[in-house]
């Protein structure tokens, strides 16, 4: 069992951190350490949070370390699952479990109840696609692992750096997924290994920042790792974005929070303002 290190990211709700190391307490593995961040005090983000941690688990000669949301549920084998896969080919950077809706029954028959079973990226619209089908394979490649649970070989770490701090908020787990395959790695999913994800608390989907965040993010996701002829397409598709906000600000007054969030997140982009809105 090689050494792990399990960083969990705290941000407002203690009730889930907690109930998330207690499910944490009934792993059928056993080689790892836990380190909790709080974000509650300066909140840098989910990726200057993380960093901290990484940063820590480097110096303790960790072969993993673990990204975990605070408000996550584990099945017992998920680590041990994701392990022996990683540790069975040595092309795997990163790795995930499936991700299933949290409910109070946790059954993963029901196909509608997964959250995220592998991530796609939609150039052109600059966004991160969760698929949410189920397996046919123990393993499959995809573009991306979500940030909300990724194992991460540290010699990968040490090769491609940390997470790029510029994002806040969403996406940096995607662009730090582009940076381990253009290094050669893979990124992969495991079948066999599975969490439950409740709502998330820190930023609401349909909410201002989430909107903005995920507007100017995608933009500089595609900027930093797109090719050149995608770029262009993508810069031209945003102009073309922003020109229907004005009308939805115009003509539609309850798309009006959607508009101005969407509006400022372009902006934001080409003016080069980054890190927290």
């Amino acid at each position: 069992m090689p050494k792990v290190f399990i960083i969990i990211l705290h941000y407002k709700n203690w009730d889930d951190t907690n109930k998330c190391l207690k499910s944490l307490e009934s792993l059928d593995y056993h080689n790892f350490k836990i380190t909790v961040i709080d974000n509650d005090k300066k909140n840098p983000g989910f990726a200057g949070g993380n960093n901290i941690g990484i940063k820590q688990a480097l110096k303790k000669d960790a072969k993993y370390i673990l990204l975990l949301n605070n408000d996550t549920i584990v099945e017992p084998n998920f680590l041990k699952e994701l392990v022996r896969v990683g540790e069975a080919d040595k092309k795997i950077g990163i790795l995930g479990p499936v991700i299933y809706k949290y409910s109070e029954q946790r059954t993963v028959n029901n196909e509608q109840k997964i959250h995220f079973a592998g991530g796609k990226i939609n150039w052109l619209y600059t966004k991160g696609i969760h698929e949410t089908c189920s397996m046919k394979h123990e393993t499959k490649s995809v573009d991306y692992i979500t940030g909300c649970c990724m194992l991460v070989k540290c010699e990968v770490i040490e090769k491609i750096g940390l997470m790029d701090e510029d994002y806040f908020l969403y996406f940096e787990d995607v662009d730090w997924c582009l940076k381990v395959r253009r290094a050669g790695y893979k990124c992969v999913l495991v079948q066999n290994s599975k969490i439950w994800h409740k709502p998330s608390s820190s930023a609401k989907e349909g909410s201002f920042s989430y909107i903005y965040y995920h507007t100017r993010n995608g933009l500089l996701m595609t900027k930093k790792n797109a090719l050149f002829l995608i770029k262009i397409l993508a810069y031209l598709q945003s102009f073309w974005i922003f020109g229907k906000q004005i009308i939805k600000l115009m003509l539609m007054p309850s798309k009006k929070k959607w508009a101005r969030a969407m509006m400022l997140g372009i902006k934001d982009f080409y003016r080069g303002k980054f890190g927290k809105l």
